[in-house]
């Protein structure tokens, strides 16, 4: 009924004969492609090698009449990892057809060293897709926030007036990224300087995995660039503060686990600001207090004390949904630390220099020359999604470690 496994073989792989190959169209092709595959990749492998070994003990305990409940529970188990096995089955098919590629790359017949270059290509794409989609897939359990949208709260923090100007190029950046990957992006609130800038913004997000994808920005973004105003050339050095809130909709199920309405106080006061005669008559600003944790939500952007209530209860849903993701986090410290560094909201996670057109995150130490693109939205989803694999790689390494 179920396989047994072939020897696990990826972590010895065999000594290539030369250094590099020569492909027939000349270029050198470096036969040392599987082993920085394997390299980078060395921890899924490694936790996808220990699924694969305990399934094959798993496979070996069974009785043959698989009566007792617990034959019964190994058999389910067998069954729920059957499509890794197959995966597995394939990258090691897949790693053996390569390793005889890269002989007949330098085959004296020319048609057989043309077929052995195409063979080359395709085999290394099909490694390739393996450790980062299919492999990555059946290991990373589901994300639980997947449906969830965000809340990005934006606010100045040092160098005055050019950490306002610098807000509202990234809040521009988040724009075009939501525009870029289809999402619903919607300003909630924009406190605007006479000075030019933004002092402080949120901004709704809508959209399939957005605060997945998202959840990485939280913390403090640096900036380094010669003001406008500035006459002798300089360089300034400013910071905007970035959190990403789970945005919680009303009709979220999960609402009912995050307050309950005895324990928030309600107080309606009129709007401050610009804004005329509605302004200064109507009391339409709202002001919530969740009494257990303190925290504090005000609204008076919307005209109607309705409509300020409304968008106050759904900040305060986010903060206490982010609250009981950051102390699951917090709990599970002990054996896991793969979000507690990330999500440090008082850390410089990132640094986007002008004069050397560079951005880098010193989380994991990535560094690219495109700041062009990725302020204009269009290639920071480069950047995310080296964050989630990040992610996904710190899980699986936990996975191994606890098992």
């Amino acid at each position: 009924m179920f396989r047994l496994l072939r020897p696990f073989v990826h972590r010895h792989p065999p000594l290539y004969r030369r250094a590099h190959v020569v492909a027939a169209n000349g270029n050198q092709a470096p036969a040392n492609t599987l082993q920085n595959i394997e390299k980078e990749h060395e921890r899924l492998l490694r936790v996808v090698e220990r699924r694969i070994t305990e399934r094959q003990s798993m496979y070996s305990q069974l009785t043959d009449q698989m009566s007792t409940p617990d034959d019964i529970a190994k058999l389910r188990q067998l069954k729920e990892s059957e499509p890794l096995q197959n995966a597995w089955d394939d990258w090691l098919k897949a790693r053996e057809a390569f390793n005889e590629t890269i002989e007949l790359l330098t085959d004296s017949d020319p048609s057989m060293r043309a077929l052995a270059t195409e063979e080359y290509t395709t085999l290394t794409e099909q490694l390739n897709k393996s450790v980062t989609e299919t492999l990555p897939q059946l290991l990373v359990p589901p994300s639980e926030t997947a449906h969830l949208g965000a809340l990005m709260e934006l606010k100045s923090g040092v160098g005055g007036s050019e950490s306002s100007l610098f807000l509202a190029d990234m809040l521009r950046m988040y724009q075009r990224l939501a525009n870029a990957s289809r999402w619903k992006a919607q300003v909630v609130t924009q406190n605007d300087l006479e000075t030019g800038g933004i002092k402080d913004a949120i901004m709704e997000i809508k959209g399939e995995g957005v605060y997945d994808s998202l959840r990485w920005e939280s913390g403090v973004h640096r900036v380094q660039r010669v003001p406008a105003t500035e006459a002798s050339g300089r360089v300034h050095t400013s910071t905007v503060a970035v959190v990403v809130l789970p945005l919680m909709e009303e009709t979220d199920g999960k609402n009912d686990d995050l307050f309950s309405m005895d324990e928030v106080k309600v107080e309606v006061m009129r709007a401050r600001g610009a804004g005329g005669q509605h302004v200064n008559k109507t009391e339409s600003a709202v002001r919530l207090t969740h009494i257990p944790s303190g925290i504090t939500v005000s609204m008076q952007d919307e005209r109607s004390q309705h409509q300020n209530k409304r968008r106050a209860f759904q900040v305060l849903r986010s903060r206490l949904m982010d609250r009981k993701i950051m102390r699951e986090i917090e709990e599970r410290r002990a054996t896991r630390l793969n979000l507690v560094r990330t999500a440090d909201r008082s850390e410089k996670i990132r640094t986007y220099n002008y004069a050397q057109d560079r951005v880098t995150d010193h989380r994991i130490g990535l560094t690219l020359k495109n700041l062009t693109g990725i302020m204009e939205g269009d290639d920071l989803q480069e950047v995310l999604d080296a964050l989630k694999k990040n992610h996904d790689e710190e899980v699986m390494e936990d996975m191994l470690n606890s098992a």
